[in-house]
Protein backbone atom coordinates (compact mmCIF):
# COMPACT_ATOMS: atom_id res chain seq x y z
CA UNK A 1 0.00 0.00 0.00
CA UNK A 2 1.29 3.44 -0.94
CA UNK A 3 2.00 5.81 1.95
CA UNK A 4 -0.21 8.92 1.82
CA UNK A 5 1.19 12.44 2.08
CA UNK A 6 0.75 14.60 5.19
CA UNK A 7 -1.73 16.76 3.25
CA UNK A 8 -3.79 13.70 2.33
CA UNK A 9 -3.57 12.42 5.91
CA UNK A 10 -4.89 15.64 7.46
CA UNK A 11 -7.49 16.06 4.71
CA UNK A 12 -8.67 12.50 5.47
CA UNK A 13 -9.11 13.56 9.10
CA UNK A 14 -11.29 16.46 7.96
CA UNK A 15 -13.41 14.16 5.81
CA UNK A 16 -13.78 11.79 8.74
CA UNK A 17 -14.91 14.69 10.94
CA UNK A 18 -17.46 15.69 8.26
CA UNK A 19 -19.17 12.34 8.87
CA UNK A 20 -20.20 13.71 12.30
CA UNK A 21 -21.97 16.69 10.71
CA UNK A 22 -25.62 17.17 11.63
CA UNK A 23 -26.27 19.55 8.72
CA UNK A 24 -28.51 18.13 6.00
CA UNK A 25 -27.36 20.66 3.38
CA UNK A 26 -23.59 20.06 3.35
CA UNK A 27 -21.25 18.02 5.55
CA UNK A 28 -17.99 19.84 6.30
CA UNK A 29 -15.02 18.91 8.46
CA UNK A 30 -12.00 20.95 9.59
CA UNK A 31 -8.71 19.99 11.22
CA UNK A 32 -6.23 22.41 12.79
CA UNK A 33 -2.62 21.28 12.69
CA UNK A 34 0.66 22.57 14.11
CA UNK A 35 4.02 20.92 13.46
CA UNK A 36 2.32 17.92 11.83
CA UNK A 37 0.21 17.34 14.97
CA UNK A 38 -3.57 17.70 15.16
CA UNK A 39 -4.55 20.27 17.76
CA UNK A 40 -8.31 20.51 17.08
CA UNK A 41 -11.09 19.35 14.81
CA UNK A 42 -14.61 20.45 14.06
CA UNK A 43 -17.64 19.73 11.91
CA UNK A 44 -20.70 21.76 11.06
CA UNK A 45 -23.59 21.26 13.40
CA UNK A 46 -25.74 22.81 16.08
CA UNK A 47 -24.42 24.25 19.32
CA UNK A 48 -24.24 21.78 22.21
CA UNK A 49 -27.69 21.01 23.57
CA UNK A 50 -29.65 22.56 20.67
CA UNK A 51 -31.81 20.78 18.09
CA UNK A 52 -29.96 19.33 15.12
CA UNK A 53 -30.88 19.85 11.48
CA UNK A 54 -31.00 16.07 10.98
CA UNK A 55 -33.72 15.93 13.67
CA UNK A 56 -35.70 19.16 13.24
CA UNK A 57 -34.70 20.39 9.76
CA UNK A 58 -32.63 23.39 8.84
CA UNK A 59 -33.53 26.78 10.30
CA UNK A 60 -33.05 28.87 7.17
CA UNK A 61 -32.92 32.66 7.13
CA UNK A 62 -31.80 34.51 3.98
CA UNK A 63 -30.97 31.15 2.32
CA UNK A 64 -28.55 30.22 5.14
CA UNK A 65 -29.04 27.76 7.98
CA UNK A 66 -28.61 29.74 11.21
CA UNK A 67 -28.85 26.62 13.39
CA UNK A 68 -25.38 25.48 12.27
CA UNK A 69 -21.94 26.47 13.55
CA UNK A 70 -19.49 25.95 10.70
CA UNK A 71 -16.71 23.34 10.92
CA UNK A 72 -13.87 25.87 10.80
CA UNK A 73 -15.45 27.95 13.55
CA UNK A 74 -16.09 24.86 15.68
CA UNK A 75 -12.43 23.85 15.39
CA UNK A 76 -11.24 27.37 16.25
CA UNK A 77 -13.64 27.55 19.20
CA UNK A 78 -12.36 24.20 20.45
CA UNK A 79 -8.87 25.74 20.57
CA UNK A 80 -10.23 28.78 22.41
CA UNK A 81 -12.15 26.62 24.88
CA UNK A 82 -9.10 24.57 25.84
CA UNK A 83 -6.48 27.31 25.60
CA UNK A 84 -4.67 26.03 22.51
CA UNK A 85 -3.07 28.79 20.41
CA UNK A 86 -3.87 28.88 16.69
CA UNK A 87 -1.28 31.45 15.61
CA UNK A 88 0.75 30.13 12.67
CA UNK A 89 -1.20 26.83 12.59
CA UNK A 90 -2.52 25.14 9.45
CA UNK A 91 -6.19 24.48 8.71
CA UNK A 92 -7.42 21.57 6.58
CA UNK A 93 -11.05 21.85 5.51
CA UNK A 94 -13.22 19.77 3.19
CA UNK A 95 -14.74 22.82 1.44
CA UNK A 96 -13.50 26.34 0.72
CA UNK A 97 -14.52 28.53 3.69
CA UNK A 98 -17.40 31.00 3.58
CA UNK A 99 -16.73 34.70 4.13
CA UNK A 100 -17.51 34.76 7.89
CA UNK A 101 -15.27 31.71 8.48
CA UNK A 102 -12.57 33.37 6.38
CA UNK A 103 -12.57 36.31 8.75
CA UNK A 104 -12.35 34.03 11.80
CA UNK A 105 -9.52 32.04 10.23
CA UNK A 106 -7.53 35.21 9.57
CA UNK A 107 -8.20 36.63 13.05
CA UNK A 108 -7.11 33.33 14.62
CA UNK A 109 -3.70 33.64 12.93
CA UNK A 110 -3.92 30.58 10.68
CA UNK A 111 -1.00 30.70 8.23
CA UNK A 112 -1.92 27.95 5.72
CA UNK A 113 -5.37 26.97 4.49
CA UNK A 114 -5.70 23.62 2.73
CA UNK A 115 -9.08 22.83 1.18
CA UNK A 116 -10.33 19.85 -0.85
CA UNK A 117 -13.40 21.15 -2.69
CA UNK A 118 -14.26 24.50 -4.23
CA UNK A 119 -17.52 25.74 -2.74
CA UNK A 120 -18.88 29.17 -3.60
CA UNK A 121 -15.33 30.57 -3.34
CA UNK A 122 -16.07 34.19 -2.46
CA UNK A 123 -13.74 36.60 -4.31
CA UNK A 124 -13.62 38.89 -1.26
CA UNK A 125 -12.63 35.93 0.95
CA UNK A 126 -9.77 35.17 -1.44
CA UNK A 127 -8.75 38.84 -1.39
CA UNK A 128 -8.80 38.88 2.43
CA UNK A 129 -6.67 35.73 2.62
CA UNK A 130 -4.16 37.30 0.22
CA UNK A 131 -4.05 40.58 2.19
CA UNK A 132 -3.48 38.66 5.43
CA UNK A 133 -0.74 36.52 3.91
CA UNK A 134 -2.64 33.26 4.39
CA UNK A 135 -1.31 30.67 1.97
CA UNK A 136 -4.21 28.89 0.19
CA UNK A 137 -3.59 25.40 -1.19
CA UNK A 138 -6.11 23.28 -3.06
CA UNK A 139 -5.61 19.63 -2.02
CA UNK A 140 -8.05 17.41 -3.90
CA UNK A 141 -8.99 14.54 -1.63
CA UNK A 142 -8.18 11.11 -3.05
CA UNK A 143 -10.63 8.79 -1.29
CA UNK A 144 -9.22 5.70 -2.98
CA UNK A 145 -5.94 6.24 -1.11
CA UNK A 146 -7.67 5.47 2.20
CA UNK A 147 -10.05 2.80 0.92
CA UNK A 148 -8.99 -0.27 2.91
CA UNK A 149 -11.11 -2.54 0.71
CA UNK A 150 -9.82 -1.11 -2.60
CA UNK A 151 -8.03 -4.27 -3.75
CA UNK A 152 -11.04 -6.48 -2.97
CA UNK A 153 -13.40 -4.09 -4.77
CA UNK A 154 -11.11 -3.98 -7.81
CA UNK A 155 -10.87 -7.77 -7.91
CA UNK A 156 -14.66 -8.11 -7.74
CA UNK A 157 -15.18 -5.56 -10.53
CA UNK A 158 -12.62 -7.29 -12.77
CA UNK A 159 -14.18 -10.70 -12.08
CA UNK A 160 -17.65 -9.38 -13.00
CA UNK A 161 -16.32 -7.83 -16.22
CA UNK A 162 -14.57 -11.10 -17.11
CA UNK A 163 -17.76 -13.07 -16.43
CA UNK A 164 -19.76 -10.71 -18.67
CA UNK A 165 -17.16 -11.12 -21.44
CA UNK A 166 -17.32 -14.92 -21.03
CA UNK A 167 -21.10 -14.78 -21.39
CA UNK A 168 -20.71 -13.02 -24.74
CA UNK A 169 -21.59 -9.43 -23.83
CA UNK A 170 -20.43 -7.23 -26.69
CA UNK A 171 -17.33 -5.04 -26.12
CA UNK A 172 -19.29 -1.84 -26.87
CA UNK A 173 -21.79 -2.77 -24.15
CA UNK A 174 -18.95 -3.42 -21.67
CA UNK A 175 -17.05 -0.23 -22.55
CA UNK A 176 -19.03 2.13 -20.22
CA UNK A 177 -18.52 -0.24 -17.28
CA UNK A 178 -14.82 -0.61 -18.03
CA UNK A 179 -14.50 3.18 -18.22
CA UNK A 180 -16.20 3.55 -14.84
CA UNK A 181 -13.87 0.98 -13.26
CA UNK A 182 -10.90 2.85 -14.77
CA UNK A 183 -12.18 6.13 -13.29
CA UNK A 184 -12.82 4.63 -9.85
CA UNK A 185 -9.51 2.81 -9.57
CA UNK A 186 -7.24 4.98 -11.71
CA UNK A 187 -6.02 2.15 -13.92
CA UNK A 188 -6.44 0.67 -17.38
CA UNK A 189 -8.83 -2.28 -17.51
CA UNK A 190 -7.23 -3.37 -20.79
CA UNK A 191 -3.94 -3.95 -18.96
CA UNK A 192 -5.73 -6.10 -16.38
CA UNK A 193 -7.40 -8.52 -18.87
Amino acid sequence: MERITWNQFFMAQSHLLALRSTCTRLSVGATIVRDKRIIAGGYNGSISGDDHCIDKGCYVIDNHCVRTVHAETNALLQCAKYGTPTKDADLYVTHFPCLPCTKSIIQAGIKNLYYATDYKNNPYAIELFEQAGVNIVHVPFEEQKIDFLRDEKLKLNLEMLAELRARGVEPEQLAPFEQRVEQLFGLSVASMK
